[in-house]
């Protein structure tokens, strides 16, 4: 285990709300899921300025990877989840198959989204590095990372575009909504053109 690995995973464990879900979500035994974004990041920011853990977090994004695309079998899995939970996780933890993204993300965020073949692979698309990490808790507790765009800019309290995808159409929106709650950030503005 790599120290940034070793650092987030010591962060992670130190989460009471985030280890209750990877706990929680580990015994409905998804295919390839991991929890991403802001629970994790979040949690990270919140240790690295001192805020008490939970500070900002609005959900718990969990992706999993299903070839089966339908809603029938994403609502079932959906549900099965929720059903797992009590308030208030029941309503802040968001189940997502990675498979369906390609289906529903262009209208939403009115952007392409090509079919990927797992869920680590979703990582590299999501707007920033420093949200582009998940984790998962194994059967044996230990944490898997996936984060290939690396760590630094999640450990720098550092904001930039993905510079493997167009700048999100909400960047702006991204950026006042993270400033508003970890002002410490440094926020790299992509080049113009």
């Amino acid at each position: 285990m790599s120290d940034p690995e070793a650092r987030l995973v010591g962060i992670v464990r130190a989460d009471p709300g985030l280890m209750h879900v990877l706990q929680t979500v580990r015994d409905q035994d998804l295919p390839d899921w991991r929890i991403f974004s802001g629970a994790v990041y979040q949690s990270v920011w919140n240790a690295l300025t001192g805020r008490p853990a939970g500070y900002g977090v609005r959900d718990y994004d969990v992706g999993y990877f299903d070839p089966d695309t339908s809603w029938d079998a994403e609502d079932a899995v959906i549900k099965r989840v929720a059903a797992a939970f009590d308030e208030p996780f029941r309503g802040i933890v968001e189940v997502r198959n990675q498979a369906r993204v390609p289906i529903w993300f262009p209208a939403r965020f009115g952007e392409p989204y090509d079919p990927i073949a797992g869920t680590d692979e979703a990582l590299e698309r999501f707007v920033a590095p420093a949200f582009a990490i998940g984790v998962r808790l194994e059967k044996d507790d230990t944490i898997s990372v996936a984060a290939p765009l690396g760590m630094n800019d999640m450990f720098a309290l550092t904001l930039r575009p993905n510079p493997n995808r167009g700048l999100a159409r909400d960047w702006a929106r991204v950026v006042e909504r993270a400033l508003s709650r970890w002002p410490e950030l440094t926020i790299i503005e992509p080049e113009t053109a």
